[in-house]
């Protein structure tokens, strides 16, 4: 292995000696290396001729001009935390890329008319929305006898709902919990339905009634017992409790058990309807507590599908619409499926042309071709219901009975006639608005009522209990696909936000101990998950938390951002608050909000989120800032805008708007083209002496994962010949770095692509085993920087951790291919292959990673083909 020349030169390859061997002087594979060529070549000629003072100091400014360079390919990332620490720029990546995903739906959000908000408006089909207003109180009085019919016809039994039964029948008394819109009340009035329908008050006109909220447990045990108000035996109440009100205490177990005593000496019943959370747990623990479980969504809208095209076309074995289902056939919301508060048909098929009739078979005779149309509708309804396309449109991963109502009256309005395709799509991407909407609308409204009783001035110590599931639902539209951990503690800082916010006099109490995590899921429609986690580095796993359906991240935000505009400030402040978190599953996915926010008001995101951030003095904040504008960039409608911020930042800006703008162009998105987009990059990496140099060379290494790598590969070879020393120094530090960085740090693609199916090999090796057409320019690229003085250590230090990556630990091929397309294209003439047969040596006799003999001759023949070796004794030596 030419021991002669490793012993003369111990520290460097000697130089070679033929007639067309690459120097550093005019290096054929990188282009000319400009001025001061004698300082950067390794032998420059004469040097022996030199004095010894003079020898010295040109090795002193050598190594000064090498430990700057080695400077400028650290971690511009690590500037706050120190050289050494891990910035985690993988799992940044991850993390961006995953909070993309729950963003990237598009999808345009219905818009409804809020001056009426009894109504919701989707197209031509109209539903009632009383039961979704958040806060709605109910009305005492009797529930209406056909109210009753319609709830035994359709109603479907969820789950468990005859042991929900049963227990009613024994205790007289259930407490019913659930989360708002999933039918509770209107399973609590199907159970009382149907064991008064029996019971002493059968021939009782108002044998189901609803108590006002405002009585609580102890006023309707009152009634029970025949005071002020009282009712017939065998009467069924149907009850809900505000106890979201602030100053509004729980009833206890001993209030339970009057109204179960007085019930039962009543022969009567009643369900206390209550919201899953901190308060009603204690009564959902107790004897008479139970979780109503919702019902099943393919069933409500097969129901209610069915009805409807029934009431259009009329039901051969019923003599017309109506009904819709057995005693046990309906959805879970009292017929109208919202919540089982009064009659929610009427109206909802206003706007509907009664005699669009596209089907070619529909008749109004009602004989036997009006039923053999009808199941033709429905066999038709059953395939559009799984369109692939219609699915994406909803975006829920289960339907509640009221938006089961709202789907199925689309689908039979587009089966109809009265509804194109394209209004079928945009009301089904509305189902989400409508979620969004219920969730935000007045929550803070009981802040400004006195509680129930005598008339006593507002009672405001309950704010962060009332704004917790809140910000726990923007949390999620912000963090969704982070850990749960993760997601509660922002959600908590949200809630401090937003308390202050309200109320900015009073200091909000902190509540340590009320979290409830079932209660988080169910009223937020959010659904647990185990997955990877990156802590410091490595993937463990942890359990974390997605909406249930695509859809409701970006309703969320929409509604929030859209409708309620007291609520930015206290946003804006916790989204800063997220940009210093140093965990990236929090920090980058906050960021990807922002951006999103930002498109829906690009004037108040640009002032109060991008540009202080873009300013910052922390790196972390500066990422931040540029992840947003991306994410705003991704957008056509906004795309324009970014790319004149970034513009104008790379020519006039700051140094930390300048640094800022280089992260933002290494996404690919922030420039005209990817010509303009490198220009930009080296006019911020040349400026101020190389100043902002190391960000710079980083963003140019992100580019090369992008289809037009080609590009940027030509301009890195333009560099290297560029007659400016700065120019140089950026394809230099851009090169050693594309050896340095791991894949799954700079790539956006998923996994299942062919780069990224290379996760942890060096971006340099995986493009060599990728890209086979861009093995010559990569290996011209890096033979430049190991032939270059300032840039040789750090080159050959590259070199050396790209050949110990060829196998792993356990001696598992690890980056055999890309190492094998690269080298020999590295290793052509005689002196390189002398230099690697060096290199190799050094690695073998490392006293702390010592090279086996067998892996540096495994390394060899990669980089020497056999008919190059020279004898087998050379081979021997590795």
């Amino acid at each position: 292995m030419a021991d002669e020349a490793v012993a003369e030169h111990p520290a460097e390859p000697a130089a070679p000696k033929a007639k067309d061997a690459r120097s550093p002087e005019a290096p054929p594979r990188g282009g000319a290396r400009g001025d001061e060529k004698a300082k950067d070549a390794p032998d420059a000629p004469g040097s022996s001729d030199a004095s010894d003072a003079e020898a010295a100091e040109r090795e002193k400014e050598r190594e000064r001009v090498a430990d700057r360079f080695k400077d400028r390919t650290r971690d511009p990332l690590a500037e706050e935390q120190g050289e050494e620490e891990s910035t985690d720029a993988a799992a940044a990546t991850r993390a961006r890329r995953s909070g993309q995903k729950l963003l990237a739906s598009g999808r345009d959000l219905v818009s409804f008319d809020r001056s009426d908000v009894s109504q919701v408006r989707i197209n031509n089909i109209s539903v009632g929305l009383d039961a979704l207003r958040s806060g709605l109180p109910m009305r005492d009085g009797p529930v209406p006898e056909e109210e009753l019919l319609r709830i035994r016809r359709t109603h479907i039994e969820p789950k468990g709902y005859v042991r929900l039964r049963r227990a009613l029948e024994a205790r007289r008394l259930l407490v019913l919990g659930g989360a708002p819109g999933t039918g509770r009340a209107s399973t609590a009035l199907a159970l009382l339905e149907e064991v008064t329908r029996d019971g002493e008050g059968r021939q009782n006109s108002e044998r189901v009634r609803r108590a006002g909220p405002e009585q609580g447990v102890r006023g309707l045990a009152t009634q029970v017992m025949g005071g002020e108000g009282g009712h017939p035996r065998g009467t069924g109440y149907l009850l809900e409790p505000a106890l979201d009100r602030p100053g509004t205490l729980p009833p206890d177990g001993m209030d339970l058990d009057q109204l179960a005593s007085a019930l039962a000496e009543q022969g009567s019943y009643a369900v206390v309807v209550v919201s899953v959370g901190s308060a009603a747990n204690p009564l959902l623990a107790g004897r008479y507590g139970a979780i109503c479980p919702p019902a099943p969504t393919r069933e409500l809208v097969a129901v209610r599908l069915r009805k409807r095209l029934e009431e259009e076309h009329g039901d051969p074995a019923r003599g017309g619409g109506g009904g819709g289902g057995s005693a046990r056939d309906g959805d879970g919301d009292g017929g109208g499926g919202l919540d089982g508060h009064g009659d929610r048909d009427g109206g909802r098929d206003e706007g509907r042309t009664p005699d669009a009739d596209q089907d070619g078979d529909r008749t109004r005779d009602g004989g036997p071709d009006e039923a053999g149309s009808l199941s033709r509708l429905l066999e038709r309804a059953a395939e559009l219901r799984e369109d692939p396309e219609v699915t994406e449109a909803v975006g829920l991963d289960d339907l509640r009975p009221a938006e089961a109502e709202l789907f199925a009256s689309l689908l039979a309005g587009h089966l109809l006639g009265s509804v194109d395709r394209a209004e079928l799509l945009s009301g089904c991407r509305g189902l989400a608005a409508v979620q969004a909407y219920e969730w935000f609308a007045g929550v803070d409204r009981a802040l400004a009522a006195p509680p129930p009783g005598d008339g006593r001035a507002p009672v405001r110590s309950g704010t962060a209990a009332l704004f917790h599931p809140v910000a726990f639902r923007i949390a999620l539209a912000v963090l969704g696909g982070a850990s749960h951990s993760a997601v509660s503690a922002a959600a908590h800082l949200l809630t401090w936000e937003l308390s202050v916010q309200s109320d900015p006099d009073s200091t909000p109490a902190r509540p340590l101990f009320c979290d409830d995590p079932e209660s988080d899921l169910a009223l937020s429609r959010a659904r647990p998950a185990d997955g990877p986690v990156d802590v410091a580095g490595a993937e463990v796993t942890g359990r974390l938390i997605f909406y249930r359906g695509a859809a409701l991240p970006a309703a969320v935000l929409a509604e929030l951002w859209d409708r309620h505009f007291p609520v930015r400030a206290p946003v804006v402040r916790w989204l800063r608050l997220l940009a210093d978190d140093p965990r990236p599953q929090v920090s980058m996915r906050a960021a990807v909000a922002a951006g999103e926010l930002s498109v829906r008001d690009f004037e108040h995101g640009y002032a109060e989120l991008v540009r202080p951030l873009a300013e910052a003095p922390t790196p972390r904040r500066r990422v931040f800032a540029a992840t947003a504008l991306d994410q705003a960039a991704g957008h056509a409608s906004h795309r324009r805008a970014v790319r004149k911020v970034v513009e104008d930042w790379s020519r006039h800006g700051t140094p930390a708007l300048r640094w800022t703008a280089a992260m933002a162009l290494g996404y690919g998105r922030s420039a005209d083209s990817m010509d303009d987009t490198l220009d930009a990059l080296a006019r911020i990496g040349v400026r101020d002496d190389g100043e902002q140099l190391a960000v710079a060379s980083l963003n140019v290494v992100r580019l090369l994962t992008l289809p037009e790598c080609t590009t940027v590969l030509r301009r890195l070879a333009d560099w290297t010949g560029h007659r400016g020393e700065e120019y140089q120094d950026l394809a230099l530090v851009s090169i050693v770095r594309l050896a340095l960085t791991d894949v799954d740090e700079v790539l956006d693609d998923e996994p299942g692509t062919p780069l990224g199916g290379r996760g942890d090999w060096p971006l340099l090796l995986a493009l060599a085993a990728t890209r086979p057409e861009l093995t010559g320019k990569l290996a011209d690229l890096f033979w430049t920087a190991l032939n270059t003085a300032r840039s040789r250590d750090v080159a050959l230090d590259a070199l050396e951790t790209l050949l110990r990556s060829a196998s792993r630990k356990d001696g598992r091929a690890w980056t055999r291919e890309g190492l094998a397309a690269l080298l020999p294209a590295l290793t052509a003439e005689e002196h390189e292959q002398r230099r690697l047969k060096w290199l190799l040596r050094r690695m073998t006799r490392d006293q702390d990673r010592p090279l086996t003999e067998e892996r540096a001759r495994a390394l060899w023949r990669l980089a020497v083909p056999a008919r190059q070796r020279r004898s087998e004794e050379e081979e021997s030596h590795g």
